[in-house]
């Protein structure tokens, strides 16, 4: 068994690991009253507010753990959980997203170049699982049809670990405006961070998944001959 194939698995151990115990903490952490008593819309319009941030609006969306700051239409999308939740996870989770809306209000470089990404991204991902395929399947006649997916792929593996320091700095920025503001006591400070900690570890097994699925198909090209 290769290298990459044995990283792979051990990656989707420690997804489902993380996934568990991510959920665990989050069900837990939901069913936990927030001490100042504020919903996560709440939550989140305070935090703009206190961040001088008026051109951002909070809205409700539908799903669960379907929370995300849009900066094209400069909206808070909060999940129903998240946005009339009166928890510690649905302040920490608000207060996340609007760490996100701060970044680009403040042109955070990481996000900056993030958002670059996502255009160019957004047209080659329709084509490289396609292209990956057929490069595997007429990889003895036409090896640089495979050459060509492993670097489309090497641009999503990039954007997976362009989005580590965004989505950590947007929790940090998180912590500090809920401890500063008074809306979490220290125990609940603490929920607060286990809660996005496991939120983030979530974008670290995915970007290691990305890089172990780029390396099976290097292997796969470097051992064409064989």
């Amino acid at each position: 068994m290769t290298f990459p194939i044995v990283l792979m698995l051990g990656i989707m151990l420690a997804s489902w690991l993380v996934g568990a115990r991510f959920k665990n903490r989050f069900k837990l952490y939901a069913a936990t009253p927030l001490y100042s008593g504020l919903t996560g819309e709440e939550v989140a319009r305070r935090m703009l507010s206190e961040h001088n941030i008026s051109n951002v609006q909070v809205i409700s969306t539908q799903g669960q753990l379907t929370d995300h700051y849009d900066p094209t239409k400069r909206t808070v999308n909060l999940s129903h959980e998240v946005f009339y939740g009166r928890s510690v996870a649905a302040a920490a989770v608000a207060a996340h997203e609007v760490g996100h809306a701060v970044q680009h209000a403040t042109a955070y470089s990481w996000l900056q170049f993030r958002s670059a990404m996502v255009p160019a991204l957004s047209v080659t991902s329709r084509f490289m699982p396609w292209i990956l395929l057929i490069g595997v399947l007429t990889l003895q006649i036409f090896p640089q049809l495979l050459f060509l997916g492993i670097i489309l792929f090497a641009g999503t593996t990039l954007f997976t670990f362009v989005t580590l320091p965004v989505e950590f700095d947007a929790s940090r920025r998180a912590l500090v405006w809920l401890d500063r503001s008074n809306i979490t006591h220290s125990q609940q400070h603490t929920m607060a961070k286990d809660a996005l900690h496991w939120a983030a570890m979530t974008y670290v097994i995915a970007a290691l998944s990305s890089l172990a699925t780029l390396l099976y198909y290097v292997s796969i090209f470097m051992n064409r001959r064989n």
